[in-house]
């Protein structure tokens, strides 16, 4: 019995082939070829077309972009469901809706599934499910990062519970993987309901402009019970997830700018949490001469402290080749993390950003961070932080909003990391969120200070109004209320509290700040220190885990 376009069907036990003779040899191979050639093609033509025709590549041609030509793998493409409810025994395609194995990126080995919308909607089955905990399986033997290509249409409803329990049973497998093994979701069509948990749990989420979409309920349920009309794509969408919730962390203008930034994010990786990590080409001696680029950093930092600048060029400015790859970018942009190599060592960057929100930490900033902080430290990337906050944001909405707990979440992840740590605070480090961004209190290792600093309980206009009230109210009684010499006494005496305490100096005096650098000295000091903390050995005390207040 043969399927679309002459290849066997996969409806019955085996593909019936009238000029095969399966009693030899020879026959026993062409029925092998006819089962292996029914399961990568086990998707109907019509609906691979659909696939195409919404710009979304098959399973396969997914695996074949991300993986190096010719290094795939595949692990049971002849595996079939075994359900007869509501009649499913009449359509057995091999593979079941999933393809699952092994092969290299950029010749590092890694374990892949990869979900066919083709076949049953892609949606999650007993035989669908064991081939994903396989391969996860797997991975967590050998030590290599997992990929999950997410294209499916939830549970398959006909299979009743058994799916909600494999369900259940791949999200205990990404826990137990969690800072074990990189993990990393692309969701590249529909994932909804409790799918959504899987991705949620993985280290990275990657999804598409206008074809992904997550969500627990859907548009039609919110309607039912709410009475709230939302699109598909502003419930779940990928700008959505990218851009207010942070569930994802990178929006690919389509397929292929997604599976790239999956192929560039595992180059900053190590296949687990027990390698050494990644080493590029280290900077030669020659190459921590200050040069003319250096240069360029001792005149970013404006004369004035209200003037915003891009942190970003920073960080460029000091990253080998001046590359660094952003982790949700588009999410809480007040700060700034990712990835990028020094002296030829993979190294994640945290830093305040001052053109957004002038740097201050809020909810989803405080969040954003140290999440990133807690996967670095799961995998021994060191943590290098630039420094510009002038606090927590102010508001009801951060009060009611919970910023204590959850502000205290960066301080959490900080305190308890333990590769080596480097902190550069380029100008603001006010209050509560100068402890929280990588003090040397949390035990940071090497802290480093611009002249520009201002590192202070609080900036000076606000300093200047509590200290000096009675002068002030002095001065304003002095001279009838004269607004004009109020307000010039009132920028002397800013003026003097900066000068005074709103400096890197009094730090540096007591050791919280180990130098006080040029700024074109950024880059070879980063790079002296990593090279000393190379091998740093920390522990913490033995304990079951800590309590993160989640």
């Amino acid at each position: 019995m043969t399927g679309e376009a002459g290849h066997p069907s996969g409806s019955e036990t085996a593909p019936e082939q009238p000029d095969i003779d399966i009693r030899t040899t020879a026959g026993r191979l062409a029925d092998l070829d006819a089962r292996i050639e029914a399961a990568v093609h086990a998707g109907k033509a019509h609906r691979i077309e659909k696939q195409h025709a919404k710009g979304k590549m098959t399973a396969r041609e997914r695996i074949r972009h991300l993986l190096d030509p010719g290094s795939f793998v595949e692990l049971d493409a002849l595996a079939r469901h075994r359900s007869t409810n509501f009649g499913q025994q009449k359509s057995r395609p091999y593979g079941d809706g999933v393809v699952t194995g092994h092969g290299t990126i950029d010749g590092r080995t890694v374990c892949v599934f990869s979900q066919d919308f083709t076949v049953f909607g892609g949606s999650l089955g007993e035989v669908f499910g064991e081939k994903i905990l396989k391969v996860m399986d797997l991975a967590m033997k050998i030590g290599c990062p997992i990929i999950g290509i997410n294209d499916s249409g939830g549970a398959r409803i006909q299979e009743g519970v058994v799916a909600l329990g494999l369900y259940a049973e791949i999200f205990r497998r990404n826990v137990h993987a969690s800072g074990v093994i990189p993990q990393i979701s692309l969701v590249m069509g529909p994932c909804a309901g409790g799918a959504v948990y899987s991705p949620a749990i993985t280290d990275f989420t990657v999804m598409v402009d206008q074809t992904s979409h997550m969500f627990i309920t859907g548009p039609d349920v919110i309607k039912t019970v709410t009475g709230e009309s939302v699109a598909f794509e502003d419930l779940g969408g990928a700008r959505t997830h990218n851009t207010r919730s942070g569930v994802a962390h990178y929006m690919g203008s389509d397929e292929h700018d997604a599976l790239t930034y999956v192929k560039d994010l595992l180059s900053y990786l190590p296949p687990n949490n027990m390698d050494a990590g990644i080493t590029f080409a280290p900077v030669t001696e020659e190459d921590l001469e200050i040069n003319d680029a250096d240069r360029e950093l001792d005149t970013i930092v404006p004369d004035s402290a209200n003037m915003p600048y891009d942190m970003v060029s920073v960080i460029e400015h000091v990253c080998d080749d001046g590359e660094f790859m952003q982790v949700q970018e588009l999410f809480a942009p007040n700060i700034v993390c990712g990835f990028g190599s020094i002296d030829g060592q993979s190294v994640g960057v945290v830093a305040n950003q001052p053109i957004q929100l002038a740097g201050t930490l809020d909810i989803n900033a405080s969040e954003k961070a140290a999440r990133f902080v807690r996967t670095c430290d799961a995998f021994n990337i060191p943590i290098l932080t630039f420094v510009d906050v002038p606090g927590f944001l102010p508001g009801t909405d951060q009060e009611w909003g919970g910023i204590i707990r959850r502000g205290a979440k960066l301080l959490y992840a900080y305190a308890e990391a333990t590769v080596p740590l480097v902190t550069v605070i380029t100008r603001k480090a006010y209050g509560g969120a100068y402890d929280v961004m990588g003090s040397k209190h949390l035990g940071a290792d090497i802290n480093l200070a611009w002249p520009t600093a201002q590192i202070a309980v609080m900036g000076a206009q606000g300093a200047a109004n509590i200290l000096y009230r009675k002068e002030i109210a002095a001065v304003a009684e002095q001279t009838g209320g004269d607004a004009e010499a109020v307000e010039k006494r009132r920028q002397e005496l800013i003026q003097e509290y900066e000068d005074t305490l709103a400096n890197p100096y009094i730090a540096a005096e007591r050791g919280y700040v180990d130098a006080v650098i040029a700024p074109s000295e950024t880059r070879v000091q980063v790079i002296r220190a990593l090279r000393a903390l190379k091998t740093k050995r920390e522990s913490l005390p033995p304990k079951k885990h800590g309590n993160i207040p989640l």
